[in-house]
C-alpha cells in the first residue's frame, strides 16, 4: 500500500467514525458510490505533506457546509496514528501532516523489500515488444539508437510491473532496399558507380572487400542470395571492424538485447503471408483492381485501401506486416507493442484494421512513436545522411564519450540518460561535449555521483566500525526527524506508484525525473550537514570520549535511511539501463563537508 493509499484509508476511517457517531443524516452514503475526492501533494511544502478536497466533494451528500464537514473530519483524524496534524484551508480543503512514524514505516518496508523494491512478480500476461527493426542496410545511427533505448526502457518498466516481455527485432531481409544494397556491394567490388538510390559509405566498401575475401562466390552470384548474405554480416559485424561492428554488437554496447530476431523472408518462405491473405480474401476483405490485390479498410481506424499484392505478383511490405501480425498472435501474445519513428503514423490504422479483419481485437496492437534526435558538437548540429554514408553511428558517439571518461560504458550511460530524459514525443538535443564532462553540469554525471556518494558514506561507516543495520527498533527510527530526511523518505515511498504510472503511460522519462529529484534533494541536504553530519568527522573523533557523547541511535537511523536511498536510486537507474557506480572522482567544483577529498573514492 502506497503512502497516498494509507492517507486515503485514514480519511475513510475518519468518515466511518463520524457516521457511527451520528454526525451525518440517516441514509447519507459517504463511503459508497464513486470516490471522486482526491489526495495530492501540495505545490508548496509549507502546506503539509498531503492535501485533500474530500469535504468539498462530499458536503452535498451529508448536507453540511464544506468547512463544517472539514472541521468534523479534522476532529476525527485526531486519533489516527499516522496523522501529526490536519488544518483547514480556504473553502474546505484539508492540509495533512503525517507523523514521522509513517515515513519510518515506509523506509522499513523499502529495506525489507531490498532489490525487489518497486517491482511485482511476473504474471500471466505476455507482450511482444518489437523495437529498432531498422533496415539492415547500415549500422545503427542515432535515430535507431533512440528507438532501441526507448523500447528497452519500456520493456524494463513492463517487466517491473509484472508483464512477461519478449523483445523482438524484425529483420527486413527482402524487398527492394535489400536488392539495392546487394547491387551497391557488387558495384563497389567491380569498381563501378553504385546504382541510383543505392548505398555508399565506408561500411559498404568494407563489406564488399570482406566478402571478396571470405565468400567470393556470394559476391559474384545471385543478387537475392547476396542480399541475404549482406544482411547476415550487417547483423553479425566484421570482427575487429570499427566501421562495421555489427547491429547486434552495437545494440549490445547500449545494453540492448533481443530474445527473438525474426526474418521477414521466413514469412514468405514458409507461406505465412499467402495464408493470411487467403483468409482475408475468403472473408471479403480483399478486392482486385487493375490486376493488383487491395486490402479494403473496413475497421474503426480511418484509412485508405492498400495494395497487398502488386500486379506483377510481388507482395507489398503491408502484406508482410499482416502475415507477421498473425504469426505473433499465433505465438500466444496477449498484447503487441511496436516502437516506431514519428514518420510512421500510418502504420497504426492500417495494421489495426488488418488485425480486426483477421478476427482479433484491434487494441491488441499498440504503437509507440518517438521524435528525432539532434546531435551537437562544439555548439553546432551534426548533419548526416544514411543513404550517402556520412551518418553518425550510435557506437561512434558512445566510444567518444568512453574515451573522454576513461571508462567503458560511460557513453552508453550518457546516451541512455539523455535520450530517456525527454518524453518520446519531444525531440532530443544531445550535446556530446556536455555528456563528456566530469562535472556536476553533466546531468548523468550528477546523478551517478549522487549514488557514489551514498556508497561512500556506507563504506566510511564500515571503516569506522559503525555497522549498517536495516532492521531498526521504533526507538531508533524515532531519531530520524529532520524535515529533509522525512521529505526524502516520502519521495522514496512514491517510487512503486511512479514505476506503475511510467509503465502504464510508457513514459520512462518519469523515472529520470525521479532520480534527478532524489539526487538534488540529497545534495541539498548533504551540503547543510557541517554542524550535524551523518558520521562523526575527523575533528570530532579526535576529541576524548566522543563516543559517549555521540547519538548512535540517530547514526543507525541515518545509515539505514542512506541505504534505503541507495536501493531506490539503483532500482531507478536499472530501469533506465544506466549503471550505478559505487566510486567516482570528486568533481573539481565541489569539496567535502570538512574540505577533504576522501568522501567519494
Amino acid at each position: 500500500m502506497s503512502l497516498i493509499d494509507r492517507v486515503r484509508e485514514s480519511l475513510q476511517h475518519a468518515l466511518s467514525r463520524l457516521a457511527q457517531e451520528g454526525a451525518f443524516p440517516a441514509g447519507a452514503d459517504v463511503l459508497g458510490g464513486e470516490a471522486s475526492w482526491t489526495v495530492e501533494r501540495p505545490k508548496r511544502p509549507e502546506h503539509g505533506d498531503f492535501a485533500t478536497n474530500i469535504a468539498l466533494v462530499l458536503n452535498k451528500r451529508v448536507k453540511l457546509a464544506p468547512r463544517a464537514l472539514a472541521e468534523a473530519i479534522v476532529r476525527a483524524l485526531g486519533a489516527d496514528p499516522i496523522m501529526a496534524s490536519a488544518e483547514i484551508a480556504g473553502p474546505g480543503f484539508i492540509n495533512l501532516r503525517l507523523h514521522p512514524r509513517a515515513f519510518h514505516a515506509e523506509l522499513d518496508a523499502l529495506l525489507r523489500a531490498g532489490t525487489a523494491f518497486g517491482r511485482v512478480p511476473a504474471g500471466p500476461q505476455r507482450v511482444n515488444l518489437e523495437f529498432v527493426s531498422a533496415n539492415p542496410t547500415g549500422p545503427i545511427n542515432v535515430a535507431s539508437g533512440r528507438n532501441a533505448i526507448y523500447g528497452d526502457a519500456v520493456g524494463r518498466l513492463l517487466e517491473a510491473t509484472g508483464w512477461r516481455v519478449t523483445r523482438e527485432y524484425y529483420i527486413n531481409d527482402r524487398g527492394n532496399q535489400i536488392r539495392l544494397f546487394a547491387e551497391s556491394v557488387k558495384a563497389i567490388h567491380a569498381g563501378r558507380d553504385v546504382p541510383e538510390d543505392g548505398y555508399q559509405g565506408e561500411y559498404v566498401k568494407e563489406l564488399a572487400h570482406h566478402l571478396a575475401q571470405v565468400d567470393p562466390a556470394a559476391i559474384s552470384g545471385d543478387t537475392e542470395a547476396l542480399g541475404r548474405t549482406c544482411v547476415t554480416w550487417m547483423l553479425r559485424g566484421i570482427p575487429g571492424s570499427k566501421v562495421l561492428p555489427g547491429i547486434s554488437t552495437s545494440l549490445a554496447s547500449l545494453g540492448v538485447y533481443f530474445d527473438v530476431w525474426f526474418s521477414e523472408e521466413s514469412l514468405h518462405r514458409w507461406g505465412a503471408v499467402p495464408m493470411a491473405l487467403a483468409q482475408l480474401e475468403r472473408d471479403g476483405h480483399l478486392v482486385r483492381k487493375d490486376g493488383a490485390l487491395f486490402f479494403v479498410a473496413k475497421g474503426d481506424q480511418e484509412d485508405k485501401d492498400r495494395v497487398v499484392q502488386k500486379s506483377n505478383g510481388d507482395y507489398s511490405y503491408f502484406a508482410s506486416d499482416i502475415g507477421y501480425a498473425k504469426d505473433k498472435i499465433g505465438r500466444g501474445y496477449d498484447h503487441m507493442i511496436i516502437v516506431l519513428g514519428a514518420d510512421h503514423h500510418g502504420y497504426k490504422p492500417r495494421m489495426r484494421n488488418a488485425i480486426e479483419a483477421l478476427g482479433f481485437g484491434a487494441d491488441r496492437l499498440e504503437c509507440l512513436f518517438y521524435q528525432l534526435v539532434f546531435i551537437y558538437r562544439n555548439g553546432e548540429m551534426v548533419r548526416s545522411s544514411k543513404r550517402a554514408g556520412n551518418f553518425v553511428t550510435i557506437e561512434e558517439v558512445a566510444d567518444e564519450i568512453d574515451e573522454a571518461a576513461g571508462r567503458k560504458g560511460a557513453g552508453s550511460d550518457a546516451i541512455r540518460f539523455f535520450f530517456l530524459s525527454r518524453n518520446a514525443n519531444s525531440n532530443v538535443d544531445f550535446d556530446i561535449d556536455l555528456a563528456k564532462k566530469k562535472s556536476l553540469d553533466n546531468p548523468v554525471f550528477y546523478v551517478q555521483y549522487g549514488h557514489a556518494r551514498l556508497c561512500s558514506i556506507l563504506r566510511k561507516a564500515e571503516s569506522m566500525g559503525i555497522p549498517l543495520r536495516t532492521q531498526l527498533s521504533p526507538e531508533e527510527w524515532a531519531s530520524l526527524v529532520h524535515p529533509d530526511e522525512l521529505a526524502i523518505a516520502s519521495r522514496l515511498a512514491e517510487f512503486p506508484d511512479l514505476v506503475r504510472t511510467a509503465a502504464v503511460l510508457r513514459e520512462p522519462h518519469r523515472v529520470v525525473f525521479f532520480v534527478q529529484d532524489l539526487a538534488r534533494d540529497f545534495q541539498s541536504y548533504f551540503t547543510r550537514l557541517k554542524t550535524d553530519p551523518i558520521l562523526p568527522q575527523a575533528s570530532q573523533r579526535a576529541a576524548e570520549g566522543w563516543e559517549a557523547q555521540w547519538d548512535h541511535k540517530k547514526t543507525a537511523a541515518r545509515l539505514a535511511w542512506v541505504e534505503a536511498m541507495r536501493i531506490a536510486y539503483r532500482a531507478a537507474l536499472e530501469l533506465l539501463g544506466v549503471s550505478a557506480p559505487e566510486r567516482m572522482d570528486r568533481p573539481a567544483e565541489e569539496e567535502g563537508p570538512d574540505g577533504g577529498k576522501d568522501e567519494i573514492e
